[in-house]
């Protein structure tokens, strides 16, 4: 396959918004297509069946059946002898915590070994301080090191935007023009997303003008939905093989309704779920210990006195090895 790289047009940008309020049947791909793919590939299926467990993100499944169709047909072109491309890959995944980004990261580093893309397909996860180093030349030595562990992967940067928060004399901007030439010297060797909120990543690739023709993939994450929610938090359950007894049900959705009232429906965090339903499990631990027989039912619910919310605190919960006095001590 030859090795040309798509670069600086705008014509040759994707830009995909993944929407969890509606559906684009007009764009989506035909089921057809879809089918015919996971019956052609054992290993892309797996990849695909893992993406249709995540709850949303329905356009992520058409990203990802309009790479594998370009891959295909580019093998089909070559085979009759005609002239084939490579894109660049590189993305921008924008949105709020706890919106799936690092989850999608993960399985398209799977899905793109499968289709050759990549030759080992693992995430490298990194945020500023483990590019930025302490002195002229650490930095840029810190981020090729990075970069090199991502060979044959994915390379991913959460907050990116931090990386140029310090102006021209800070490190991050030698971070930054570190990353830039490792895109050229080890082109098509590994993938670099940038994560981070919405806005900031739209003023950090402001910043850069050469930024954005680099990152022609620039995706979109909104927030979860509150029924998004709640699905997400019963399939958590389900695969620790707990269940949620009604009362837990409904004190779980007024708190995420009153976290969406307090932060303008942007809220819309999985992570925040998670945090809630393994919490909700120790306390759970502490109160089945405490009594003389526990049923197999009593081993699997959780009840309503598990979740415990409390006002005031960050995202309207503290868990249960919280120390306010220790946490001030340490913030004043």
């Amino acid at each position: 396959m030859g090795r040309r790289v798509y670069t600086g047009t705008a014509k040759h940008q994707i830009h995909v918004v993944f929407d969890h309020r509606q559906q684009c049947r007009q764009t989506a791909a035909p089921a057809s297509v879809v089918e015919s793919t996971r019956e052609k590939e054992g290993p892309l299926k797996a990849c695909l069946d893992q993406l249709d467990e995540l709850v949303g993100l329905s356009k992520v499944k058409e990203f990802v059946t309009e790479i594998y169709a370009w891959l295909e047909v580019s093998k089909r072109r070559q085979a009759a002898g005609l002239a084939t491309d490579q894109q660049v890959l590189h993305m921008i995944f924008a949105g709020e915590p706890g919106t799936g980004k690092t989850t999608v990261a993960r399985i398209i580093g799977k899905l793109f070994k499968e289709m050759g893309v990549l030759s080992k397909g693992h995430l490298i996860e990194v945020e500023r301080a483990d590019l930025v180093g302490e002195y002229i030349g650490h930095t840029a030595q810190k981020t090729r090191e990075h970069v090199r562990r991502a060979l044959g992967g994915i390379l991913f940067i959460d907050e990116a935007y931090s990386l140029a928060r310090g102006g021209d004399k800070d490190f991050g901007k030698e971070a930054i023009d570190t990353l830039v030439k490792s895109m050229e010297d080890h082109r098509n060797e590994f993938i670099l997303i940038l994560a981070g909120y919405s806005h900031e990543m739209g003023q950090f690739l402001r910043l850069n003008p050469g930024l954005p023709s680099r990152f022609p993939i620039q995706l979109t994450f909104p927030p979860f939905t509150l029924t998004e929610l709640m699905e997400i938090a019963d399939n958590m359950v389900r695969e620790r093989e707990y269940r949620l007894s009604f009362a837990f049900k409904e004190k779980l959705k007024k708190h995420l309704q009153e976290e969406r009232l307090r932060n303008r429906n942007h809220f819309g965090n999985a992570r925040h779920v998670r945090n809630l339903i393994e919490q909700a499990a120790r306390h759970q631990a502490v109160r089945l210990l405490r009594a003389k027989h526990t049923s197999r039912d009593d081993l699997m619910t959780l009840r309503s006195e598990d979740l415990q919310i409390e006002s005031g605190s960050q995202n309207g919960f503290k868990a249960s090895w919280y120390n306010e006095k220790i946490h001030d001590s340490l913030t004043v």
